[in-house]
């Protein structure tokens, strides 16, 4: 007996093998849509529930995917949600846009500037008739006739009151 168990050995061993050594090499293990039980050492197809598949390799994680309530099949999301390569009009479309945007912010900042620089120059002028009025210095004014006429005590309130005024809004 013990010798037909070594002329047997080699073959054991080599049947013991077949059995073994697919499923050995194989890394996925997964249920398809028959029912049967599949092996490769590629994944599974897209579709497979996560809960038909019974083995994957140790390094790679399961795919999480969050769907809303009522959504439609794995396939068609994956198709609609897969980023697509601009065509070349978008592309010129949204460089033409990002020209006009970075035009258009270069003239609002020269338009800023320049009002800046009217209100600076309104302050500065607003500023000195101020000091001229509340010197007392006596001040004319024409009137529709062309004639010079002095300021009385209620015209120069008036008029440190308007010039006030211009300097609250421009000397900020």
């Amino acid at each position: 007996m013990p010798k037909l168990l070594y002329t047997l050995r080699p073959a054991l061993l080599v049947l013991l093998m077949i059995g073994v050594v697919p499923t050995a090499m194989a890394q996925w293990k997964w249920r398809d849509a028959s029912g049967k039980v599949q092996y490769s050492d590629l994944p599974p197809p897209q579709g497979t529930l996560e809960k038909d598949i019974l083995q994957r390799p140790p390094n790679a994680r399961p795919a999480v995917v969050v769907r809303p309530v009522g959504s439609g099949s794995p396939a068609a999301e994956a198709a609609a949600s897969a980023p697509r390569a601009p065509t070349r009009a978008e592309t010129e479309q949204e460089a033409r846009k990002k020209a006009a945007d970075a035009e258009s912010a270069k003239r609002q900042k020269e338009e800023d500037r320049k009002q800046a620089e009217l209100r600076a120059e309104n302050c500065r002028r607003a500023t000195a008739q101020l000091k001229l009025l509340e010197d007392g210095v006596r001040l004319t004014r024409r009137n529709e006739a062309g004639e010079n006429i002095p300021l009385d005590d209620r015209m120069r309130a008036d008029e440190i009151r308007n010039t006030r005024s211009v300097m609250a809004a421009d000397c900020k």
